[in-house]
């Protein structure tokens, strides 16, 4: 019997588990394959959702319609507000989540919802014709005839694990790799592929840790949840927090790591790929800063039914004798033993300049890539990405226009703005600086800004947005100081009315500020062909991160919109050279004018 769907997605990871989901939810008979159904949405990382700029993310998709935050607030061990102490702007959410249970009930989410199958098998190749993907072969060379296909494969397109110089097949550890959908992409589809890695940590039994020497990382007091539609009082009454601890490597750790560099995956020139630049290996980190005798460790509990924990910051792809020593270096792991043992793993990647902003692919019509596959790393990208793949899809085959976010709207449309002009030579990830409208697009805004647009895709049901609007309306009542008639939180909720106080008392804030950002902002776009010096020396912007520094140097652009183009350079960077530019300006205007009357 011939099988046919609407959308098949390969990949069941975080991009795989949104896209899937909202191509059901549109309506469309969906299939998602997996190499494994026990590992849905799995968290081979760090356990945890949500951080700086990814926690505005994970808002933005619970706002659309997603899946992510609703899954992060069940699971969730322990809950804060990243850089709480400054303004309301880069406050970013995060969670950590008991690994098992955010894996089981991502799975169960998708063995619920209509329209969509699981399948547990391996995706061969695609099936084109005539430029348009048609279907998806699979292990057992049936053909599944679709309409459309969404890769979400993450890490396991030709994966290699590296453990020193040991290397293997794996997609992760204990998990093959996808051994053949690479070959139909370069041969069938005409897309160039590349190679990234990415490391792990060790895990360590927490009844080993010494945690009379260490720091204690506790929640928030009054924690807040990533979904919109979380019941918050009842959900703070029944969650249990859990504790994170910090401690710091050393000289002695920076030592036992230093002398055997040669010994470790990352530089023994057998995993020649490039590796993520802010979540580096703790031998990328000693090289790269040698003036540093420490580096922060963050002890973070796997789950609740677990003695494991994760070891951040300490990513590895020394052998495992090694990793075992330098874990017993760091003050409180001295009698830690480990469980799982950190390793390097590489993985062949899109380079996404061979995507639309609708992240279907130029060269194969229906083709949309999302997640890791496109060179970025993190789960909440891959999240992002996946559901944006998925509605596209969805919208395209329903003869829709197409879902585009644009920067000024949401950090998803940075996101996919980013790597989809500028290109990278290095896993991408989010951060509040890539965000010129920062101001604006904050995670306590995330449903003022996108739910209107979750409501007209379909991803948010009338009974929802009708609470919504109530919300809003009830905000904009109290903005302008009509307190007649005023909904009770009850009648508001999940929305509250001390939620809509906390909004307004940040806008106000705001408002002037937001103004004066979207001045720059509007300025920083008229600029683009504004000249900058040859011989411009870029050390006087002191401003400026070394790295910037140097890309600069490197590549000596010649314009402010060539400038902005180069990879891993920031909004806030070209605001930073064009003020600078201005300055230079006028000085040399007063300085003309100034000898002009000196004659």
């Amino acid at each position: 019997m011939e099988r046919r769907y609407h959308i098949v997605v390969i990949g069941a990871g975080h991009a795989g588990c949104e896209a899937s989901l909202a191509c059901a939810r549109l309506g469309l008979k969906t299939l998602i394959i997996t190499l494994n159904i026990d590992s849905i949405a799995r968290m081979p990382c760090n356990p945890a959702i949500g951080g700086v700029a990814k926690g505005q993310m994970v808002r933005e998709i619970d706002a659309l319609g997603g899946e992510m935050g609703k899954i992060a607030d069940r699971a969730g061990l322990q809950f804060k507000i990243l850089n709480s102490s400054r303004g309301p702007a880069v406050w970013s959410p995060r969670a950590q989540c008991d690994k098992e249970l955010y894996s089981i009930l991502m799975s169960k989410s998708l063995q619920d919802q209509p329209n969509l199958d699981i399948l547990q098998s391996e995706v061969t190749s695609l099936v084109i014709k005539n430029n348009r993907v048609c279907g998806v072969k699979v292990l057992t060379n049936e053909v599944i005839n679709t309409e459309a296909v969404i890769i979400a494969t993450g890490t396991f397109l030709r994966g290699k694990i590296h453990l020193g110089k040991t290397y293997f097949d794996g997609g992760r550890f204990n998990e093959r790799q996808a051994s053949y959908l690479s070959q139909s992409l370069i041969e069938d589809c005409g897309i160039k592929l590349g190679r990234f890695k990415t490391t792990t940590t060790p895990r360590i039994n927490a009844l080993s840790i010494d945690y009379s020497k260490i720091s204690k990382q506790s929640g928030d007091e009054k924690p807040v949840p990533f979904s919109h539609f979380t019941e918050i009082e009842e959900w703070r009454k029944n969650l249990n927090q859990l504790s994170c601890w910090l401690t710091y490597t050393n000289k002695t750790t920076h030592k036992i790591v230093s002398d055997n560099l040669a010994l470790s995956s990352i530089n023994i020139g057998e995993v020649n790929s490039k590796s993520p630049r802010y979540c580096p290996a703790i031998e990328e980190k000693i090289e790269r800063y040698p003036e540093k005798t420490s580096h922060h460790i963050f002890i973070e509990p796997e789950g609740y039914s677990t003695n494991e924990v994760y070891l951040n910051g300490l990513y590895t792809g020394l052998p495992f004798n090694l990793q075992q020593q330098m874990v017993n270096s760091i003050v409180g792991l001295e009698g830690a033993r480990v469980m799982r043992y950190g390793y390097a793993i590489e993985y062949d990647y899109s380079d996404p300049l061979q995507i639309k902003k609708t992240l279907e692919t130029k060269t194969i019509e229906n083709l949309f890539l999302s997640g890791q596959v496109n060179g970025t790393t993190g789960y909440e990208e891959a999240a992002a990405q996946g559901l944006i793949a998925g509605v596209n899809a969805g919208l395209k085959i329903l003869n829709k226009p197409p879902l585009i976010l644009e920067r000024n709207e949401s950090y998803i449309g940075i996101l996919i703005d980013d790597i989809t002009t500028k290109g990278m030579d290095e896993p991408y990830r989010m951060f509040t600086s890539r965000a010129e409208y920062r101001l604006s697009i904050r995670n306590d805004n995330a449903d003022l800004r996108l739910m209107d647009i979750g409501k007209s895709i379909g991803l948010i049901s009338d009974k929802i947005y009708r609470k919504f609007e109530l919300y809003r309306n009830t905000l904009i009542q109290i903005y302008e100081n009509k307190m007649e008639n005023l909904p009770t939180s009850d009648d508001l909720s999940p929305w509250s009315l001390e939620k809509v106080n906390e909004e307004i008392c940040i806008y106000k804030k705001y408002k002037g500020y937001i103004e004066i950002q979207n001045k720059m902002a509007n300025k920083v776009k008229k600029s683009e062909n504004r000249r900058i010096p040859e011989n411009f020396d870029y050390n006087k912007l002191e401003s400026l991160s070394v790295e910037t520094k140097q890309r600069f140097f490197k590549i000596r652009p010649k314009t402010i919109g060539q400038a902005s183009r180069i990879h891993a350079i920031k909004p806030s960077d070209i605001a930073i050279l064009t003020i600078h530019l201005e300055k230079q300006k006028k000085e040399k205007n007063n300085e003309d004018t100034g000898n002009r009357e000196n004659r």
